[in-house]
């Protein structure tokens, strides 16, 4: 390719790097972004972290949150991970300029596969890129969830080019595209692609049968399947331990038919449905995705000195008081439990959107629309019973995720991409002026229309309530000074879209009367898409959400209670009890600690605090050898107690009871007397086992060595004894050893590991081994193999086949 041509790609290039690191310009400062839940990941990952700097391995497994659980899911390396070295050679900017340049670059590619020119390409990309939705979800620190949208584009252009006919090139980039995908490793947001890319199936097949081209059809599948197959494949370790673990985890099926409380458990699969569609979009709230404030905006908004607000606070308490509270006033009135800001799309990409609706034709169009419509009605959750209760009971894996509002990122995709492929076909020469008018009336009357009856039907069957209104009760008129502020910021921004709208309209009129170049066209509407998006994301995501690199890397500092804790070495627990345990990963960082912060913790584990540790059950925190517990002072400062009566890191017992159930196994704990006895659920055994003991009074068993994966315990016993540990057990992964020899190793207690130690003087070893890793590599390695082989083996037929074309052409 020559120069001339390659310019255009790598002035977009830059352009898309200049944007990124221009959005969040303070990281070429060295600052770093402030997220909540990467926060609480740094402290769930700081002993991973240090055992990987310090052995140059991996661990697979940590012991300082929620007594321990795998890596897997917090932190994990995985061998021959090929696809990590691509991603980072992609990601090479500073975090969050990476991920937003990932967008436009993504979607850039996308567009040139759809046979998009680059300028328009360009256009696409910034607006899919800073969409606000995009943006916002950096914020909490759903980092994974940005990744994983970032690939979403690339993967469908691989697919497209297969439709396209570009069987070698669609092959080599869906695969790779997916194995990114699902690198990103946010399982939620690949399925919700699977739905995008089915919806793309289901509409070419419709064509291929009524065009007679079945057989195409299927060669084009079979191929676009095998990129996929080998994309997962590529990532064989990662899914194969994280399905392994998913089993284990709060995801699997509970052994447990009883509640926390003794009433009867209702089974179910999957999810609670409530938890399912606790994040659900009000069907008119769907109208922020062109209205950025239709319903107040993000859960708190700063109003300023001329809003009904700000003007009776500082009537009533003066003006600095009306300053403060004025920051952030509960201005959204719908029914989610908290938004950071709305999922605004834009109005100007909207409205091409509307004008690809008139002027688009073909197959993309139908499956663009179906997929965005699809979007939208099963984001209503349990706004839209009918049709959410459909699939959390019938499709497979929807009643997994939670947060169904979420599957508007499908819209998020295919609004921008249907807006660029509408102003492709208004540029055309191909297409009359007559039906390029006719359209851009048509999308005019029909999108302003459209906003305007938002506006309306608001205004006319909503009371404006939210479900924090009850905080204003202290002052009267001040819940209705907060709601005439929220009507007008309805008609603020219904009128601002409406201007994006004739702006837009406009600029298409002149450029169809030849009054505007179509190069300074599309610069005009690049620069009303980036007003009109950056004026709403600067909102919410800007230079004061960033801190020193410092604060962030180590964002925990040590309270007189950690340091009093960190002076004694021996390996212990702590209980925080100044936080929710099973919500804190501050705690893990200083700490071995029995809570953690983890959406998908050991099943089993979460049960045990719920039905013991929450009722304040002191055997069973005597068992995890929680030794020191935090709790507040009269102050209200954190302050270090030392638990005397833990049991230490392992014990022997007189006597091992066997129950028939996990039921029996967990009540069993609320009188058991867990220094002296054990329980077992017999129907976990492997073999048939007494567990009858005689008393040895004289049997010791400590703690030598603790290396996260390898514990190492010395023993002295006059006759054979039974050993709890205090650590958590966990069959897939950890074996124990007798003097070097393989020796079974039981769960007891419901979560802790026990086994037989013979008598006289023992090293007792136990080693973590997780043989999902070496199956997993070893997968991932021959889907690398096939889809290099493949691909060379395809272009050498192809080759061979050309050259025997134009020889028999000779």
């Amino acid at each position: 390719m020559k120069p001339k041509k390659i310019l255009p790609y790598v002035v977009a290039i830059v352009l898309f790097i200049v944007a990124s690191l221009l959005y969040f310009h303070p990281v070429l400062k060295g600052q770093k972004l402030s997220q909540s839940d990467i926060t609480q990941f740094t402290g769930m990952a700081k002993e991973i972290v240090d055992y990987r700097a310090e052995n140059d391995s991996e661990p697979y497994w940590t012991g300082a949150s929620f007594s321990g659980m795998p890596a897997y899911q917090i932190s994990a390396y995985y061998p021959y991970d090929f696809v990590r070295s691509l991603d980072k050679l992609l990601r090479f900017l500073p975090r969050p300029a990476d991920y937003t340049f990932l967008y436009f670059l993504s979607f850039f590619v996308l567009m040139l596969a759809l046979k998009v020119k680059w300028r328009l390409a360009i256009l696409g990309a910034l607006s899919f890129g800073f969409s606000t939705y995009l943006i916002i979800i950096f914020i909490p620190g759903h980092n994974s969830k940005a990744h994983a949208i970032a690939y979403m584009p690339l993967v469908l252009a691989g697919v497209l080019l297969v439709f396209r006919r570009k069987f070698v090139l669609g092959f080599i980039v869906t695969g790779l595209a997916m194995a990114l995908e699902i690198f990103a490793n946010h399982i939620q947001m690949t399925y919700y692609l699977g739905f995008c890319l089915l919806i793309l199936g289901i509409v070419e097949l419709i064509h291929a049968i009524k065009e007679d081209k079945l057989s195409t059809f299927i060669k084009q599948a079979a191929v676009i399947i095998a990129a996929v197959i080998l994309g997962i494949g590529a990532n064989a370790p990662r899914l194969m331990a994280m399905k392994e673990y998913s089993d284990f985890s709060t995801r699997g099926k509970s052994e447990l038919t009883i509640n926390a409380d003794g009433s009867k458990k209702v089974e179910k699969q999957g999810l609670d449905k409530n938890y399912i569609t606790q994040y659900s979009y009000a069907k008119l709230e769907t109208f922020n995705l062109f209205i950025p404030r239709y319903m107040g905006g993000g859960t708190v908004e700063e109003l300023g000195d001329d809003s009904n607000f700000y003007q009776l606070i500082e009537k009533t308490a003066g003006k600095k008081v009306a300053n403060d509270y004025s920051k952030s006033v509960l201005t959204y009135w719908g029914d989610q439990p908290i938004i950071e800001a709305p999922a605004y799309i834009g109005a100007v990409i909207f409205f091409l959107f509307f004008l690809g609706i008139f002027l688009v034709k073909g197959k993309l169009k139908q499956w663009l629309i179906a997929a965005t419509v699809f979007s939208i009605l099963l984001s209503w959750g349990r706004n839209f019973e009918i049709l959410t209760n459909i699939f959390i009971d019938y499709v497979p894996l929807y009643n997994k995720f939670r947060a169904v509002s979420s599957i508007q990122i499908i819209a998020e995709l295919c609004v921008p991409i249907l807006g660029v492929l509408a102003l492709k076909q208004f540029f055309s020469k191909e297409v009359s002026n007559k039906e390029k008018k006719k359209a851009l009336e048509n999308a005019f009357f029909t999108f302003a229309g459209l906003i305007v009856f938002g506006y309306l039907l608001a205004q006319s069957f909503s009371t404006f309530e939210g479900l924090r209104d009850s905080n204003y009760n202290e002052l009267p008129g001040l819940i209705d000074a907060v709601i005439a502020d929220r009507k007008s910021m309805l008609l603020i921004d219904s009128i601002r879209s409406i201007i994006f709208v004739i702006l837009t309209a406009g600029i298409l009129r002149f450029t169809l009367k030849d009054k505007l170049k179509k190069q300074y066209a599309i610069i005009a509407l690049v620069v009303f898409m980036l007003v009109d998006l950056l004026s709403v994301d600067k909102r919410y995501v800007n230079e004061s959400d960033f801190k020193s690199s410092r604060k962030i890397e180590k964002p925990f500092i040590a309270t007189n209670a950690d340091k009093q804790i960190l002076k004694d070495t021996s390996h212990y627990r702590v209980a925080n009890f100044t936080v929710d345990p099973m919500q804190d990963g501050s705690t893990s960082y200083f700490h071995q600690s029995i809570g953690g912060y983890h959406a998908a913790k050991m099943g089993r584990y979460k049960e045990l605090f719920d039905y013991q540790i929450a009722k304040n059950n002191m055997r069973v925190l005597n068992m995890l050898n929680t030794k020191y517990f935090i709790v507040a002072n009269q102050n209200n400062q954190p302050q270090a107690q030392l638990n005397q009566d833990a049991y230490g890191n392992a014990w022997f017992v007189n006597n091992v009871v066997l129950v028939d159930s996990a039921d029996q196994e967990i009540s069993a704990l609320d009188t058991l007397n867990t220094k002296t006895t054990a329980v077992i659920d017999r129907s976990k055994l492997a073999e048939s086992n007494s567990f009858t003991f005689e008393k040895d009074s004289t049997a010791n068993i400590f703690l030598e060595s603790y290396d996260v994966t390898k514990l190492t315990y010395n023993s002295k016993t006059q006759k054979e004894q039974f050993a709890v540990f205090s650590e958590i057990y966990y069959k897939d992964g950890w074996n124990a050893y007798v003097d070097g020899e393989l020796t079974p190793h039981y769960r007891v207690n419901y979560v802790l590991r026990g086994m037989i130690i013979p008598s006289g003087e023992h090293q007792i070893v136990f080693k973590f081994e997780p043989k999902v890793i070496q199956k997993g590599s070893l997968v991932s390695l021959i889907s690398y193999g096939l889809l290099i082989a493949i691909t060379i083996g395809w272009l050498f037929y192809d080759d061979r086949k050309k050259k025997k074309t134009t020889f028999n052409v000779q």
